[in-house]
């Protein structure tokens, strides 16, 4: 039976480390789950050789992918190189053109170049930007989870987000979005499941929802 088992790999997002994955749990008698963290980026690594190095962690044959925010666009990067039983993308694009015009603008000025060394130095401008909320009552929060803040990963991360070239969705990856996401407000279109009251932290304040579906993605 173990060969049965399906080992659902899950990448967390930008400067978020995995456990922001600590409350999902599925059968034990049909997933393994796997965290996978960032490892820090070469010098001017093109994000294809990222995923391929990412990819060198997953020995299983029978594996799954999911990802979150910049961590979906990895997978999806990630499945361009090798064949997965399941990819999953959740709070994320499918494509270059749902990236919000604020990002297109970053990109066009090449401000992702000055930017980072801010986010570096405030916590609460990165939670901003990589969960699209500001700090109130969550600061210890925001410490638990955002703890990847080497700026060289910074520097790369938002370079890879702002100017992905991806031009269409992949076809057979599930996406999944919450339509009151404010970092990604336009990826609720065709072809997504529509989480309903998801924000960008959905992975995390609606753990239940997920426990709830992803079986049945994953087998179907």
């Amino acid at each position: 039976m173990s060969q049965d088992i399906i080992h659902l790999y899950l990448m967390p997002g930008m400067a978020a480390n995995p456990t922001i994955f600590e409350h999902i749990k599925l059968p034990e008698s049909q997933f393994k789950i796997l965290w996978l963290d960032w490892l820090i980026p070469e010098p001017n690594e093109h994000i294809k050789a990222y995923a391929q190095r990412m990819n060198a962690r997953i020995t299983e044959s029978n594996a799954a992918l999911l990802g979150v925010s910049f961590g979906g666009i990895l997978v999806q990067e990630m499945s361009k190189l090798r064949d997965f039983k399941t990819v999953i993308v959740v709070s994320s694009v499918k494509s270059k053109h749902e990236l919000p015009k604020r990002m297109k603008l970053v990109k066009l000025t090449k401000a992702y170049k000055i930017l980072p060394t801010q986010l570096v130095k405030n916590i609460d401008y990165l939670a901003k930007y990589a969960f699209g909320e500001t700090i109130t009552k969550r600061l210890e929060l925001y410490k638990k989870y955002l703890s990847v803040t080497n700026k060289r990963y910074l520097d790369w991360a938002i370079k890879e987000v702002v100017c992905w070239e991806q031009n269409e969705p992949l076809k057979g990856v599930i996406y999944i979005h919450g339509d009151k996401d404010p970092v990604f407000p336009h990826s609720c279109t065709e072809d997504t499941l529509v989480v309903k009251g998801g924000t960008h932290i959905m992975i995390i304040n609606k753990y239940k929802w997920f426990n709830e579906n992803l079986p049945s993605l994953l087998v179907n």
